[in-house]
C-alpha cells in the first residue's frame, strides 16, 4: 500500500502516518483537502516516514503546509531530537544552512514608484549585489581576520563594522548569530567556499521591493510598522556555497561514522550522529558558523540595499524608514525547551513563530510573538504572519513559504513564454530574459494564500499582512 493511502485525517488540516514499520514515532502533516490531492507527493511522505525512524526523537515529525521532496528529510518537515540522547542530522538542516527571509519596513508610498523608478532602484541594487551561482564577493573587506569575527559572531560583527543600525540585530532571529559557533571545526574547503557575503546567489532566493495591499490585524500591524500602501522590502538569501560545502562533507561523515554508533540509517540523506559525538559536535560547530555567516549576509546585503534606495530616492536611509521588521532562519538546528525537555530542533524549510509572551522572543515583540515571513513566488503574495498560543503542537514552526509544486527541470520544459509573462504582468525583475528564471514562475509554486490558511484556519497563526511584488531581483543558476 502507498505512503499516501496510509494518511488518516487526524482533525481539521491534518494527516497522520501511523507508527508502523522502522518508525520509532507518528509523522503528522498539516494539509488542507485541496492541497494533500493535489500537491502531497509520494517521496515526501516516504521522507518523513524515514526520519521518524531514527532512534532518539521527541514527539511527532512534523510536515509543513509547503512540504516536498528534498534531500533527507523533505523540505518544509520539522524533527525534534532529545538534547541528551538523540541525534543530529545535517541532511535535515539542508545544504543552504540558515537560508533565511529579512522584511524591511519603508515610509514610502507605493503610488510615488512608477515604472522608471522602479527599473532605476532594480539597477542601483544589482549595481552593489551580484547575482548569480558562483558569485564572489566584490568587497575584500569580508575577507581575513573579519570573516572569522563573522563565524562567530554574525550580523553583530557586520553592524560594529559601521553597516548597519543596532536595532536590526534586536529584530533578528537569535539576535543574528548563535553562539556555538566553532571555527576550528571548518575543513580548508569548507573555508575556500566563505568568499560570498553580499551576494545574492539563484534559486528562488530573491530581493524583492513589495507593496502593503492587506492588512487583517491593524493593531500587531502598527507595532511591526507596516502600513497600507506603504513599500517593503524582502531579503531572501542564505549562507551560500558555504554552507553548501559544510552540508556536504559532514553528511558523508556522518553516514561514514553512524555504523560505529550502532545507528542504522533510513536513507543517505538523513545521516546522524549522537548529538554529543565528536563528529555531532563537530558538525553543530561548523553548521552555527554558517548560520553566522548567512545573518552577517543577509546584514551586508540590507546596507547595500539602503545605499541604493538612498541614490534614487536623493535622502537619507533613516529619513526612509527601511527599518529592519524581523529575520527569521528556516534551514536551522537550535537547541530550545519544549514539553519542559532541552531539545534539538531541525527546522528544514520551516520557520520558528514564537506565540505571545513566550521567553524566547525578542525583548520588541515580546507581547505580540516574534514575526514569521511566508514568501510566495516571484509573482505572487508574501505574508507576514505571528504564532499564536497552539503552535506548540509543532515546536513552534510554520512553513516558510509556498513550496515548489513543479520541480525546476518540469517548469523549464512545461512553462512557455506566454504563460510567464502573463503570470508576471507589470512587475519589474532584473532577468535579461525570461528564460533565466523561468524555473522560478509562479507556476511552479503551490496556491500561497492556500497555504498560509492551513495553519490560519486552525488557529496556530494570526495573519497580520499581506505584500505583492513590484520589482524582483534574482539570479541565475541553481
Amino acid at each position: 500500500m502507498s505512503l499516501l493511502m496510509q494518511l488518516q485525517p487526524a482533525g481539521k488540516n491534518r494527516y497522520l502516518l501511523p507508527k508502523t514499520g522502522q518508525m520509532q514515532t507518528e509523522a503528522m502533516i498539516y494539509l488542507d483537502e485541496v492541497l494533500f490531492e493535489e500537491s502531497l507527493d509520494e517521496d515526501s511522505v516516504k521522507q518523513l516516514r524515514d526520519a521518524a525512524s531514527l532512534p532518539g526523537l521527541h514527539g511527532r515529525v512534523l510536515g509543513m503546509p509547503d512540504i516536498h521532496s528534498g534531500y533527507g528529510l523533505p523540505i518544509g518537515g520539522v524533527m525534534a531530537a532529545d538534547a541528551e540522547h538523540g541525534l543530529v542530522s545535517a541532511g535535515a538542516v539542508g545544504m543552504d544552512i540558515n537560508c533565511g527571509v529579512r522584511l524591511l519596513r519603508t515610509n514610502i508610498e507605493a503610488k510615488s514608484m512608477n515604472r522608471s523608478r522602479l527599473e532605476q532602484l532594480v539597477a542601483a541594487i544589482t549595481k552593489r549585489i551580484p547575482t548569480g551561482i558562483g558569485t564572489a564577493t566584490p568587497d575584500r573587506r569580508w575577507r581575513g581576520q573579519i570573516l572569522e569575527k563573522i563565524f562567530t559572531h554574525g550580523s553583530q560583527a557586520v553592524v560594529e563594522e559601521g553597516w548597519g543600525r543596532l536595532r536590526d540585530v534586536e529584530h533578528t532571529e537569535e539576535n543574528g548569530r548563535l553562539a556555538f559557533a566553532n571555527p576550528d571545526a571548518l575543513g580548508k574547503t569548507m573555508r575556500r567556499r566563505s568568499g560570498q557575503l553580499g551576494t545574492l546567489g539563484g534559486g528562488n532566493h530573491f530581493l524583492e521591493l513589495q507593496e502593503v495591499v492587506e492588512i487583517f490585524s491593524p493593531e500587531l500591524a502598527k507595532i511591526l510598522g507596516l502600513e497600507l500602501g506603504s513599500i517593503a522590502f524582502m531579503i531572501h538569501t542564505g549562507s551560500r556555497g558555504f554552507g553548501h560545502q559544510i552540508c556536504t562533507e559532514y553528511s558523508n561523515r556522518m553516514a561514514k561514522e553512524a555504523p560505529q554508533h550502532g545507528i542504522r540509517l533510513p536513507n543517505k540523506g538523513l545521516a546522524a550522529l549522537p548529538i554529543d559525538s565528536q563528529g555531532g559536535q563537530a558538525y553543530l560547530g561548523a553548521m552555527a558558523c554558517a548560520v553566522n555567516y548567512a545573518f552577517a549576509n543577509r546584514q551586508i546585503i540590507t546596507h547595500l540595499v539602503r545605499e541604493a534606495f538612498t541614490e534614487v530616492f536623493g535622502q537619507k536611509d533613516t529619513d526612509l524608514g527601511l527599518d529592519v521588521v524581523y529575520d527569521v532562519a528556516h534551514n536551522i538546528a537550535k537547541f530550545e525547551e519544549h514539553d519542559g525537555k532541552k531539545l534539538l530542533v531541525h527546522r528544514k524549510g520551516a520557520t520558528r513563530a514564537l506565540p505571545p509572551g513566550h521567553p524566547q522572543n525578542p525583548s520588541v515583540y515580546k507581547s505580540t510573538g516574534h514575526p514569521a515571513l511566508l514568501p510566495g513566488s516571484m509573482g505572487t503574495s508574501s505574508y507576514v504572519v505571528v504564532g499564536l498560543p497552539p503552535v506548540v503542537e509543532t515546536f513552534c514552526s510554520v512553513n516558510h513559504g509556498a513550496g515548489r509544486v513543479m520541480s525546476r527541470g518540469a517548469a523549464r520544459r512545461n512553462i512557455t513564454e506566454q504563460e510567464f509573462k502573463a503570470s508576471m504582468g507589470d512587475i519589474v525583475t532584473n532577468a535579461e530574459n525570461y528564460r533565466q528564471v523561468i524555473d522560478e514562475a509562479p507556476l511552479a509554486y503551490k496556491d500561497i494564500d492556500r497555504v498560509v490558511n492551513v495553519l490560519a484556519d486552525i488557529g496556530m497563526v494570526a495573519k497580520v499582512a499581506r505584500v505583492v511584488p513590484l520589482a524582483v531581483v534574482k539570479g541565475s543558476g541553481e
